[in-house]
């Protein structure tokens, strides 16, 4: 079971008391619920046939459950697309991560496998609906902020050109934003010399918590499972 933290500073202080390996984070926007899984020793590698197999399973079961019509009704599209709107983000524009990753196996294209901490994080997305982010935790420095872009913020996406940061809801340590439910940075990606993980899942404030504690376990289990993880730790700023 997660442990549950206020938002602001104060949860930042109870969570150093807790347990001082933890990050800490400074909740700017409104209202959302992080979900947080930290990895020590995981192995990173591309993913082995069982994640694989598990992968392309949860995808034909979402594309047979889904239209795109139907899927931008879904609960959970329509709750993730209400926090980008009270954060001033046109999710038609700004597209979340999770509602890319959906249409794509909607349409029948699966999901591209990356390596075994990516896919697994991806995996968590489609089955919940919700944006997660996968960073090296050796790259990300305590505290952290999840706030709006200032308007000379820039990084490096993956795969993409710079992306502007203005306004849009961001991760930031005190080098600049390194992650976002939108699309990550080169900065803090996944790669194979990873050895500690930080992931992050977005969760809208309609969420159950039961739901938000399940997809917490689910993922820790799968880091363990597939990535090797030596120890997990979960907890969710409210």
């Amino acid at each position: 079971m997660p442990d549950h933290l206020p938002d602001g500073a104060g949860g930042a202080i109870i969570a150093s008391r807790i347990r001082r390996t933890m990050i800490q984070i400074q909740i700017e926007l409104p209202n959302p619920k992080l979900g947080i899984v930290e990895a020590d020793g995981v192995r990173v590698a591309p993913s082995d046939r069982a994640l694989g197999q598990l992968m392309n399973e949860i995808c034909e079961r979402r594309r047979r459950e889904f239209t795109l019509d139907s899927l931008a009704e879904a609960e959970p599209t329509r709750a993730v697309r209400a926090m980008f709107r009270a954060w001033g983000v046109d999710p038609s524009k700004y597209r979340p991560s999770s509602e890319a990753l959906l249409r794509r196996v909607v349409q029948g294209k699966g999901l591209y496998g990356v390596l075994n901490v990516v896919d697994i994080g991806n995996l968590g997305s489609i089955e919940t609906g919700w944006p997660y982010g996968c960073y090296d935790r050796s790259r990300i420095h305590s505290p952290v902020a999840f706030r709006a872009g200032q308007a000379s913020e820039t990084y490096e996406g993956i795969g993409k050109r710079t992306w502007h940061l203005a306004g849009r809801p961001v991760l930031a340590d005190a080098e600049g934003p390194f992650g976002s439910p939108i699309s990550d940075s080169t900065r803090s990606m996944i790669t194979e010399a990873a050895r500690d993980v930080l992931a992050v899942i977005y969760a809208p404030p309609t969420a159950p918590a039961a739901a938000l504690d399940a997809a917490i376990g689910r993922l820790s289990e799968r880091l363990r499972l597939f990535a090797a993880a030596s120890a997990t730790r979960s907890f969710i700023y409210l």
